[in-house]
């Protein structure tokens, strides 16, 4: 399938819209942050402010796991054309809202669209490619992730500044619709199989299990206490619908999840690694701008260009390792290391002080990216070389909407972190300088956990029934 999908697509132009996809997906989870303050004076709802974001990562989140089992019933092409046209209506309806209900409306139409952009380019590239140049393709995806992580507020706030915040949802338009014109023209894969009927109690089960899970980490000790009657009707729910998943799963004649993808050693590491890893990239994207503008009187501009030393070696990390691991095939000893680096990343991030020079900040945030540029995209890979064939668009799916889903509670945790660290402190930049480094302190143990799933991975990772390659 593979051979054939490269001789009949047009692989650079593939590549290109399928990135140009991936890029718009994650940049819209952070571009519209810094125009929030327009957005209310202009529309009011202050109190509903946080939907804006909440909505897009739920519905991208949620739906993210569904998007490789219907592709596999439809087609990759279709699908994905479906979701760039959805994310590009929803991005005209934001632009249109007159109310900050209609806004939240349209987010989240627009996040239901998103949910593939980033699920299946990871699945199309892998079949696009050679199994050899997989690590070093997928290595881009973790530059794009970055970049558009990073760059998102930066961008955010220079289209707010120059032509207002409604921009920041049209300039999504001909850029989605250049990358559904791209994958159109340029994109020819076979169908991959899957014959079956989409297993809908499954996906239902699954978006109502991950939507519970994301409102508690998001609300809980914030919005509601945490024994408040919502967070523990919400947990009860989280627990009642993962129950029934399981349940299902192993009953279902084409699940969303097959279970004999836990067979293996491999996808039983990497799955639960995913999540932490989203978690810890979170909390450094999220809140490593704010340290900036709070430690050093940056505007939101400078902010962004100062993390160039974090986006730049995370960007050529992901690029050059993956071409080498790929040669190699010896994935432990470099997932384990980056898990080891970023563990000492965040250690050192804890221990910066306000009056600490930028110097200083600049060489942790590049050990940072050392670290989670050898371990993001390669984590992925892991996931597919130990998938069957058939099950590559399950296994993919789910270790990125794994890694999606650690992502989101990530941030909410740093989040409940810095109110607690903030707590009795006087208002002010000085406080919040002080107290995110001892939120991201707590990234150190994190990645220590992740560095013992890392060397609990078999020392070859390759699917079922396939020989290790000889370097391996």
């Amino acid at each position: 399938m593979l051979r054939t999908a490269s001789a009949t697509s047009n692989v650079p132009l593939a590549t290109a819209g399928l990135l140009l996809g991936m890029l718009l997906s994650v940049l819209d989870q952070t571009v519209v942050a810094i125009a929030l303050p327009a957005i209310a004076a202009d529309l009011g709802g202050m109190d509903a402010i946080g939907w804006i974001v909440t909505s897009y990562v739920l519905a991208s989140t949620a739906t993210g796991a569904l998007y490789g089992r219907v592709s596999d019933r439809y087609g990759r092409r279709p699908v994905l054309l479906v979701a760039l046209a959805v994310f590009v209506a929803g991005s005209a309806l934001c632009a249109l809202a007159p109310t900050m209900p209609h806004l939240v409306a349209a987010r989240t139409v627009q996040g239901v669209g998103a949910g593939a952009l980033f699920v299946l380019p990871t699945i199309v590239l892998s079949e696009l490619y050679p199994r050899r140049l997989r690590s070093r393709v997928q290595g881009f995806t973790g530059g794009v992730f970055a970049l558009a992580s990073v760059g998102g507020p930066l961008a955010g706030g220079a289209i707010t500044d120059a032509a207002g915040w409604r921009w920041v949802f049209l300039v999504n338009l001909p850029l989605g619709l250049l990358a559904m014109a791209l994958v159109a023209y340029a994109l020819r894969l076979p169908r991959a199989g899957g014959d079956g009927r989409v297993d809908v109690p499954g996906a239902l089960l699954i978006v109502g299990a991950t939507v519970s899970l994301l409102l508690v980490a998001e609300w809980g000790g914030r919005v509601y206490a945490w024994n408040s009657a919502v967070i523990l009707a919400l947990t009860g729910a989280l627990v009642v619908l993962t129950t029934l998943s399981v349940w299902w799963e192993r009953r279902a004649a084409n699940p969303l999840l097959p279970p004999r993808l836990f067979a293996g050693r491999a996808l039983r590491v990497t799955l639960p690694a995913s999540a932490l890893l989203g978690a810890l990239l979170g909390g450094s994207v999220v809140y490593l701008p704010t340290y900036l503008q709070a430690a050093y009187g940056m505007g939101a501009t400078q902010a962004g260009l100062a993390l160039n030393p974090y986006v730049l070696t995370f960007m050529a990390v992901s690029s050059l390792a993956g071409a080498r691991i790929g040669a190699s095939g010896r994935f432990r000893p470099y997932l384990v290391a980056g898990a080891a680096i970023a563990a000492a990343g965040f250690a050192l991030l804890g221990g910066l002080v306000p009056g600490a020079g930028y110097v200083l900040f600049a060489v942790v945030t590049a050990v940072l990216g050392l670290g989670f540029g050898l371990l993001m995209q390669n984590l992925v890979v892991v996931t597919q070389n130990a998938a069957e064939p058939a099950d590559l668009a399950a296994a993919t799916s789910a270790a990125v909407s794994a890694r999606g889903l650690g992502l989101s509670a990530g941030v909410a945790a740093a989040g409940s972190l810095l109110a607690r660290e903030l707590h009795g402190r006087a208002p002010g930049p000085e406080s919040t300088a002080a107290a995110i480094p001892d939120v991201l302190f707590w990234g150190a143990p994190v990645a220590v956990v992740l560095v013992a799933l890392m060397a609990a991975l078999p020392r070859t990772v390759d699917r079922p029934g396939k020989t290790p390659p000889a370097r391996a």
